[in-house]
């Protein structure tokens, strides 16, 4: 099984948020916004993997800015650690309001684990990371040492 790059899985996924994604504040139910993330994150762990896939863990959830309706929200995913059997993707989210002339600003962020699985459910071994530049290693790095801490917790 060959390494591939961060850059073979990265994903860009775009929405304009509809009242259908309010909450009864008026603002964009942020279950909304983190069922948007998991389907970004879902789609780098597929691109990577190209097997079936499940999301075991989303950690570091930060909600920085409200959403409104109407704003367009962008999620970006890439992989920032693979193991034997999981990847971790960093989705880092941006709002924009459209009725404004002004940048996208970032709304969220969260780590999210997710776990090759083959026919019967079980973990099987994706491919390794290519890592081409120095951010991609420290982020490589902390993404171990995220895993590692995990699976300390866990014993």
């Amino acid at each position: 099984m060959r390494c591939k790059t961060i850059s073979e899985s990265k994903v860009v996924m775009a929405n304009v948020m509809m009242p259908q994604h309010a909450n009864p504040a008026g603002n964009v139910h942020g279950g909304e916004i983190v069922k948007m993330m998991d389907t970004a994150a879902g789609a780098v762990a597929k691109k990577h993997a190209r097997t079936n896939i499940v999301t075991a863990r989303v950690d570091e959830l930060k909600f920085v800015l409200p959403i409104r309706i109407g704003d367009v929200v962008t999620c970006y995913g890439q992989l920032t650690y693979v193991g034997k059997t999981s990847m971790e993707i960093l989705v880092t989210v941006t709002v924009e309001d459209l009725s404004k002339d002004e940048r996208p600003r970032t709304a969220l962020t969260a780590f999210f684990t997710l776990v090759s699985l083959d026919e019967k459910g079980i973990p099987q071994p994706v491919p390794c990371l290519e890592i081409t530049t120095e951010e991609e290693r420290q982020a490589f790095e902390e993404g171990q040492q995220r895993h590692l801490a995990y699976k300390n917790q866990r014993r």
